[in-house]
This record gives structure tokens, C-alpha cells and sequence, in this order.
């Protein structure tokens, strides 16, 4: 308790649990749709793209927040489409295009201001990177995705689990995939200042895997996820302060080792039952 009040005491620690609080919830609503339609990987390509957009940002001294944003809708809007058409399957269409922004972010790093701590901060993650201005916008976009995803939860359920019989009811299968791509490409964008590009999709895997081992119905799911989420974030907050250790990588270890508990829990649960 003595160590929460002291870091509670830090303005930046405030505006992290505040802002990772909220991109967590976002991220592990988010994850359960994209986990179960097979896109678990978009979480890495998306990032990818911000990080190239943030190069170009930071090279220009453009807000990098501004220029990203829309930069990474339209990455989530090309990945939709070119998978609808059949043009190229998800997974080879996100690791094209993933592969293809790091290297530009990469290129236009190493020509203008070289690996700074700004690039940095947004590649490996830092708590420090996210100024008052950050966070207002940040939990505002947040506010509005998890306000969106309440909204649409119920067609969103439908085309998770089978576009053939949304588009049979009447449901727009095509304008709520795009919700689920844009509201997926804002969550990766604002969170990427808390875990990196290297780490983000983390926040969106594991707390569906880790739920998925014990719960089967999706509301359920859902609710599991995201307190799963709330409370690997805080604990690894923690952990970081007290260890000194990166924030995004002491939370992606305690998402890890919840799945494993998990993991552990469902197997001894169906010897028993064998049993």
C-alpha cells in the first residue's frame, strides 16, 4: 500500500494508470473479435505502421499523435479490403505491410534525426513519452472506442461468429468489420507510447487467450478479459516501479504468466474430469 501511495505521489504514474487503464480495457474488448476471426497478428502490423508514421512525424516535428492516427486507420482499411477481395490472404497482407512501414520508419530515422529518444520511446514504450496533451487525447479516443464497441457489441458478437449468417439477417458485415479495424488501429496507436511497437499486441492477446482457457460463452469472455487486463497492467506498473524495470515488458511478463496459470488451471480441470 505504502508503495502505491508513494507512486501516486508522481504526476506521470497518474497519467499512466489513467491512460493504460483505459487503452487496456480497449485493447482486451477488442482482442476477444480479433483473436476469434483469426487477425490475433494485426496487433504487430498496425503497430509497425504507426511506428513508420511516428519516424516521419518526429523527422518532420510534426505531433506525432495527429499524423499516426489516420495514418494507421488507413493501413486497418487496406488490410480489410485486401483480404475481402481476395487479393492476398490477412496473414501475408499484414506481414507485407507491417514489414514494409518498419523499414521505412527505420530508413527515415537513419536519414534525418538518427535513433533518438523520442523514436525510442516509441518503439520499446516509455511512461515518460506521454505528456499532458497525450492524455487528454488519449482518454478521449479511449472513452470513444469502448463507447462504440457497447454500442455495436451486439453486431460486432454476430460477424465474430459468422459473417455468412450477420449478412443473412441484415447486418452490414463490411461497415462493422471497418469498426472493428478502426477502433483496433486507435487502440494501437495510444498505446503504443505505454508498451512500444515491439510489445502492443501483447495487450490484445493475451487477456482473450488467458480467458478463452476457462470461459466458453462470449459475453463472459469479454468480462473476463478485461478485468484480466486492468489488473496485469497495474501489477506490472508495479512491478516496474519498484524493479526499474520497462514498463511494457513487466506487463506483457505478468499477461504471460496469468495465461500460463490459465493454461494450468483448464488442463488439471479436464484430468480431473477424465478422472
Amino acid at each position: 500500500m505504502k508503495i502505491i501511495i508513494q507512486m501516486m505521489s508522481y504526476p506521470f504514474i497518474v497519467r499512466a494508470f489513467i491512460v493504460g487503464i483505459l487503452i487496456s480495457l480497449c485493447a482486451a474488448l477488442l482482442g476477444v473479435s480479433l483473436v476469434l476471426k483469426q487477425y490475433s497478428m494485426i496487433g504487430d502490423g498496425l503497430s509497425h505502421v504507426s511506428y513508420g508514421a511516428l519516424s516521419i512525424a518526429v523527422a518532420c516535428g510534426i505531433a506525432p499523435l495527429k499524423l499516426s492516427i489516420p495514418v494507421v486507420i488507413v493501413a486497418a482499411f487496406v488490410l480489410l479490403r485486401i483480404n475481402e477481395n481476395g487479393i492476398m490472404k490477412s496473414d501475408a497482407a499484414i506481414a507485407a505491410i507491417s514489414a514494409s512501414a518498419l523499414a521505412i520508419g527505420v530508413a527515415v530515422t537513419s536519414f534525418t534525426t538518427g535513433m533518438t529518444t523520442d523514436v525510442c520511446s516509441y518503439m520499446f514504450g516509455s511512461i515518460l513519452a506521454m505528456s499532458k496533451e497525450d492524455v487528454i487525447l488519449s482518454v478521449i479516443l479511449a472513452v470513444v472506442v469502448l463507447v462504440l464497441f457497447i454500442f455495436c457489441y451486439n453486431n460486432i458478437f454476430a460477424v465474430t461468429f459468422d459473417e455468412s449468417f450477420a449478412k443473412a439477417t441484415g447486418i452490414k458485415v463490411s461497415f462493422y468489420n471497418t469498426i472493428i479495424s478502426v477502433l483496433t488501429a486507435v487502440t494501437i496507436v495510444l498505446g503504443m507510447q505505454m508498451m512500444g511497437a515491439m510489445l502492443i499486441s501483447s495487450l490484445i492477446i493475451f487477456p482473450a487467450l488467458s480467458s478463452m482457457r476457462l470461459f466458453k460463452s462470449f459475453k463472459s469472455v469479454m468480462i473476463s478479459s478485461g478485468i484480466l487486463a486492468v489488473i496485469c497492467f497495474c501489477i506490472g506498473i508495479i512491478i516496474s516501479y519498484v524493479y526499474s524495470v520497462p514498463a511494457g515488458a513487466s506487463i506483457v511478463i505478468v499477461n504471460l504468466c496469468v495465461f500460463v496459470i490459465f493454461f494450468t488451471v483448464q488442463k488439471t480441470t479436464m484430468i480431473l474430469k477424465i478422472e
